[in-house]
């Protein structure tokens, strides 16, 4: 398991418009919210908006492009302790835990960082909004708590122009790498609805998590499997929309990076990424 099936979708990485997508850029230093978003400083956000429409205007047939905002949750009492206790020994042992008897990381909720984080970049969203960036027309979000509670963090009180209203969808495919570490073993589907009853939850969502196991850890190869059946199934799911907002983890940004073919790019937590996909389905 692990190889990435024949696909009668292409994805591809529309260049050029974004400082991420630069092999200069570095990924352990860049600031999004110094450097508006990444977009490139000959673009506005008007501009881009109008590239947006034109490349969806004139796409040949069986092509089109949508814009993704992708959005890591912030600081959760899961990163706290791989920290505390460093990565080997996190992996070895303490992320096979539910907790340490002080701080239970299974399902890992937000610090008091984390909300913050998750704040921070709902005001700097608002504001390149303001500026004219593309209003997000769909959201989805992973249904670890850590990624519902951030999107409601950073969406959830905003007022949103064009009468757009937000309305989150919790999506299985965008969860974490599967396995072992109890961070990334979601709740019930029951206790999910109650936590967050204003979510929808996408249909064929099981009550148990029958994705994680507590044998090994998954792969890359098996991760992008996921990856690009959350892709192909936005594209086929959603003709009509070009911007999409996803919330979820480091290791499912990573994975829809490579399987769009963009260059490798650390998002730190609580961090957003762009990134503009062509697709084009094969005849």
């Amino acid at each position: 398991m692990g190889s990435v099936p024949e696909s009668s979708w292409k994805f591809e990485v529309v260049p050029d418009l974004f400082m991420q997508d630069d092999p200069a850029t570095d990924d352990k230093t860049f600031d999004y919210t110094k450097s508006n978003l990444g977009l490139l400083p000959s673009l506005t956000w008007p501009s881009f908006r109008t590239h947006l429409a034109s490349l969806i205007a004139s796409a040949p047939q069986h092509t089109t492009y949508k814009f993704f905002l992708l959005a890591r949750h912030g600081q959760g009492t899961h990163n706290v302790a791989e920290s505390f206790y460093g990565t080997a020994a996190w992996d070895a042992h303490w992320s096979k835990l539910e907790g340490n008897g002080t701080v239970t990381w299974a399902d890992a909720e937000l610090t008091d960082i984390g909300e913050g984080q998750a704040r921070e970049a709902g005001k700097f969203v608002r504001k390149l909004i303001e500026e004219g960036m593309p209003v997000p027309e769909r959201w989805e979000v992973s249904p670890l708590r850590r990624c519902c509670h951030t999107t409601a963090l950073t969406w959830a009180n905003m007022t949103l122009p064009e009468g757009r209203g937000w309305q989150p969808v919790i999506r299985e495919m965008l969860r974490e790498v599967m396995g072992e570490h109890t961070c990334d073993r979601r709740s019930t589907r029951t206790t999910i609805h109650k936590l967050y009853p204003g979510f929808e939850i996408e249909k064929g969502f099981v009550e148990e998590d029958v994705l994680w196991q507590g044998g090994d850890r998954g792969t890359n190869g098996e991760h992008d499997v996921r990856s690009r059946a959350y892709l192909e199934a936005v594209f086929e799911r959603e003709k009509d929309v070009s911007v999409v907002s996803t919330t979820s983890h480091s290791g499912s940004i990573a994975s829809f990076l490579r399987v769009v073919g963009h260059r490798t790019f650390v998002v730190p937590t609580g961090g957003l990424i762009p990134v503009v996909v062509m697709s084009t389905r094969k005849s």
